[in-house]
């Protein structure tokens, strides 16, 4: 891989405790490897306000201000997966917040929907994210959206919304739902784990290179199973989705990245 190369990391979280004090060097084994782009994504009040810090030191650092699904991320909380202070906030609150920031964010993520980590919670989840699509609609920002184990719903409610530029983070969906979202116009952002996870390869396959995104979920979702991920490692997805699409390494950083132009600029 080269510095020449343009690559894009759509889904970060570099404030997550298991990058500690070494941002520095994340950031820069990222542009080494040709990443251009980092979309550090927020989920609460705490990591909306870190990530708006984090682009002020980061010259490759864009920030999308986000409410992940607050009883899932309470689970993750809890269960010691992504360790914050807390996750007490008025959401409507915090929703003004954001929207007072539309000049200094390139999207609202991460925000959604999850069934996986409490059940039973979908109707207040719904809520709020009915409240998100709103805002995106009345400051005409794109959408970074969390569907894990509630991917119907999520695209029934988009499609009947105004929202058309969305990016599919790390979408788990039947290859059904694959199509129902790619024909919608959607775009589908797929981790490093590509390299292994033959649910992303057949995403890769079956959806058309210009609504292809890539992204690493950091510190989550690594090409190696167990370690954590990093920018970087955008490298060896772009490997990987070339081989797949039978693209040449440039030919398939070009593509992405100009579908990150389009969908966020």
């Amino acid at each position: 891989m080269s510095e020449n190369l343009m690559l894009v990391d759509v889904h970060a979280h570099l404030d997550h405790a298991m990058f500690g004090n070494e941002l520095d060097a994340v950031i820069s084994r990222a542009k080494k490897a040709g990443v251009k782009v980092i979309i550090q994504n927020g989920v609460n009040p705490e990591t909306n306000r870190i990530s708006l810090e984090m682009a002020k030191k980061f010259d490759i650092v864009k920030v999308a201000l986000g409410i992940y699904p607050i009883d899932a991320l309470n689970k993750e909380i809890e269960e010691g997966e992504y360790p914050l202070r807390g996750n007490k906030f008025d959401v409507d609150e915090e929703l003004e917040f954001i929207g007072k920031q539309k000049d200094h964010i390139i999207a609202l993520g991460e925000v959604g929907l999850d069934d996986f980590h409490v059940k039973g919670k979908l109707d207040s989840q719904k809520r709020t994210f009915q409240k998100i699509i709103e805002l995106a609609e009345k400051i005409k920002k794109p959408l970074i959206v969390h569907s894990r184990d509630a991917e119907k719903e999520v695209i029934d409610m988009l499609e009947s919304s105004r929202c058309k530029k969305v990016d599919m983070h790390c979408f788990s969906g039947n290859m059904k739902l694959v199509k129902r979202a790619a024909d919608l116009g959607f775009h589908f952002s797929i981790p490093t784990s590509v390299v292994y996870n033959m649910h992303f390869k057949e995403i890769v396959k079956r959806v058309e290179i210009n609504q292809l995104l890539t992204e690493t979920d950091a510190p989550y979702l690594g090409p190696v199973k167990g370690e954590r991920n990093e920018p970087a490692f955008i490298a060896q997805s772009i490997k990987t989705i070339a081989a797949l699409k039978s693209f040449t390494l440039e030919e398939c950083a070009n593509n992405i990245f100009l579908n990150y132009k389009r969908l966020f600029e």
